[in-house]
């Protein structure tokens, strides 16, 4: 098993990679627009063109996240996907 690292006091914000949501593609994809999904969902357009956008996300909504799943029959991985940071390669 790799050892764990440790975030506290040794990294600033991005030196530990970041997360993308991924909506855009899987919306594109199924040919779900966003004022489709609102109406399927009843999350709020502004949070789905935010997460949509993929700007100014700094917390996820779980309870929007599980709609989006459930209308568009995917899991979490579909919609989010971790990036290691560009300095760093995959264990």
């Amino acid at each position: 098993m790799a050892e764990l690292k440790s975030i506290v006091q040794q990294y600033t914000i991005g030196d530990y990679g970041k997360v993308n949501v991924k909506l855009k593609e899987v919306l594109e994809s199924r040919g779900i627009t966003r004022n489709r999904l609102k109406e399927l969902t009843g999350v709020k357009y502004d949070v789905i063109d935010r997460y949509y956008k993929n700007e100014n996300i700094s917390l996820v909504d779980i309870d929007a996240f599980s709609k989006f799943c459930f209308v568009l029959d995917c899991g979490m991985g579909d919609l989010l996907e971790y990036v290691l940071p560009e300095n760093m390669e995959k264990e």
